[in-house]
């Protein structure tokens, strides 16, 4: 099963440590997540189901391009980073 973290600007609300998620894709993984905890999504995902602005995901190592983040392919051994994007000078 791919695990999936969170940063510290969720750290109230998601766990301190990887949670184990089936799914073949980002996507699929984190939808597997709403399922035991649905007050997650909606920091994630806006009202359409997309990736919200400020965050990007890492699969591997490897930041993900926002507009196809949801769709990339993982593995069960993927390791999943849920960050808020930074931006400024």
């Amino acid at each position: 099963m791919a695990q999936v973290r969170f940063t510290a600007w969720l750290r109230e609300l998601a766990p301190n440590g990887p949670v184990d998620v089936a799914g073949g894709t980002v996507g699929e993984a984190l939808g597997a997540l709403w399922t035991s905890m649905p007050h997650l999504r909606g920091f994630v995902l806006d009202d359409q189901g997309r990736l919200r602005k400020h965050v990007c995901i890492f699969a591997d190592g490897q930041r993900l391009r926002h507009d196809a983040a949801l769709d990339h392919s993982i593995g069960p051994d993927s390791q999943l980073y849920v960050m808020q994007a930074l931006s400024g000078g």
